[in-house]
């Protein structure tokens, strides 16, 4: 299945979503079960919330440790 316009900008807005999160969490880290609570209660499952975090986990917009997650500093382009 092709994504829509609609469904990229919906999958952006959640991702945006869970790097605000976890930027606010701070020094301290955002604890998973907390986003993926989150994400349940708007319809996200277990599924899909693993391969959401595993891919801003593998673009290197977040790092996990252990249950916590953080963000990971934009480095300037020289």
């Amino acid at each position: 299945m092709t994504p829509t316009p609609e469904h990229v900008k919906a999958l952006r807005a959640v991702l945006e979503a869970i790097l605000e999160a976890v930027a606010e969490a701070g020094p301290t880290g955002a604890p998973g079960g907390v986003i993926y609570a989150a994400l349940m209660a708007q319809g996200c499952s277990l599924s899909q919330y693993q391969s959401l975090m595993d891919g801003l986990v593998s673009v290197r917009r977040l790092r996990r440790q252990g249950d916590l997650y953080f963000i990971v500093p934009v480095r300037a382009s020289v």
